[in-house]
């Protein structure tokens, strides 16, 4: 190729200072006060941007590409400026930089404000912003940086409440940054509640209201009178992770269909690993007063009356107080005792190996239609060695889970 273009090598150079990764030039922040804006400690950026970008995340055309995405901390208000030192099109002919605008554009709900004396004018409107909805739960947790403690609500909304769909939609935009997998809903659909949290905080002397997170929980209906409430998308916002909010949201949301008569159990839709997390605490957290869990009756083994309890009492279906019931009986179990050690590991492996067995009892469903050689090359695919190894690995890998989940246990 060289030898007919030469020039093509220092053009691909050339292009190619023009790739930007579209997780750095995003910039997002929370404004609650005009300085701000200037301030590069409230900037945080995206986890991802393949929605929006594509697979490899790249904006191509632009040198030192900047995407601002800023919204006032209450009501999401929006100002969304891009800015750049240089772009391809403006010295080649040949190549187009990519529609950045439109881009943004399509995830982001119309009446956004695109420069910064506008978004400021906003700002100064701020102290009319109320939380939406129904007040649940006030928590504070005490913030070492400003030396006292910061006061959180919990309200539960619905597209009835004046503004909350619109606000919605500005709130929704941060679940593409966020959530690897995520979508937007169809809020005309009446069955889904949304929970928010505010944080309380003073400007001047007044009380303003700051998002900190949401969650959207799909009520689903269940013959012949009942709902089985989903968890579809839980969010808190960047700069309030690792502060507890999750788990305020989630048992406060679990606080809340807990006493309604209607409401079957709680699951979770397409739970990713931090989620898991997070609600072997929260269930964790609430089943460990119920006398079911007592030391004798978990050593004695996983019980209908477990069941039965956590469902009625806590609205919590039978796989996630199986794993309740696992966590709670390694805490009143003593490991360096070798019986106690030995009848826990195998209590959760005989769980464990469910699967394995599944797959075995297909083989022999096989082994009675199949010819003996094609017989061979579905059983050497599961070689017991490795199941073993499969299985004890699986095994540690779930006690240091449940470790971790009973010291953040003992320091609630």
């Amino acid at each position: 190729n060289t030898l007919f273009f030469p020039g093509l090598t220092a053009m691909e150079k050339k292009l190619a200072e023009y790739k930007c990764n579209t997780n750095e030039a995003i910039q997002l922040k929370l404004v609650r006060f005009p300085e701000d804006l200037e301030d590069d400690n409230t900037t945080f950026n995206p986890e991802y941007s393949h929605q929006v970008f594509g697979d490899d995340e790249v904006a191509f055309g632009y040198k030192g590409l900047k995407i601002l995405l800023y919204y006032i901390a209450g009501n999401l208000s929006t100002l969304f400026r891009i800015e750049y030192t240089s772009k391809v099109n403006e010295k080649f002919d040949c190549v187009e930089a990519d529609d950045v605008e439109s881009k943004i554009r399509e995830i982001i709900p119309p009446g956004f404000c695109t420069n910064t004396d506008d978004f400021i004018s906003l700002l100064e409107k701020e102290v009319n912003f109320r939380p939406f909805g129904m007040l649940l739960h006030t928590y504070s947790i005490h913030n070492v940086e400003a030396g006292e403690d910061i006061t959180y609500q919990i309200y539960k909304a619905d597209m009835t409440c004046p503004g909350f769909r619109e606000y919605h939609e500005r709130l929704q935009t941060f679940l593409m940054w966020f959530i690897e997998t995520a979508s937007f809903i169809d809020v005309d659909d009446e069955r889904w509640n949304y929970f928010l949290v505010f944080e309380k905080y003073n400007k001047d002397g007044a009380t303003l209201f700051a998002t900190v997170g949401y969650m959207t929980v799909y009520n689903y209906y269940v013959y012949p009178d009942k709902t089985r409430p989903r968890v579809s998308q839980m969010l808190i916002l960047p700069p309030f992770q690792g502060e507890g909010h999750g788990a305020q949201l989630l048992e406060t949301v679990h606080r809340y269909y807990m006493s309604s008569p209607t409401v079957l159990d709680i699951t979770a839709e397409d739970p990713s690993e931090n989620y898991v997390k997070l609600r072997d605490f929260v269930l964790v957290k609430l089943c460990q007063d119920l006398l079911c869990f007592s030391p004798v009756k978990l050593m004695q083994g996983f019980s209908q009356e477990m069941v039965t309890e956590a469902q009625q009492k806590l609205k919590i279906n039978k796989q996630h107080t199986r794993r309740v019931y696992e966590i709670l009986r390694l805490r009143a179990t003593n490991m360096s005792d070798a019986e106690q050690s030995r009848s826990y590991r195998l209590d959760i492996k005989r769980r464990l190996i469910g699967p394995y067995k599944k797959k075995q009892r297909e083989l022999a469903k096989m082994r009675r239609c199949l010819r003996p050689e094609e017989m061979t090359n579905q059983l050497n695919q599961i070689d017991l060695n490795l199941q073993r190894e499969q299985l004890e690995e699986s095994f540690q890998q779930l006690v240091s889970d449940y470790r971790r989940v009973l010291e953040r246990l003992a320091q609630a």
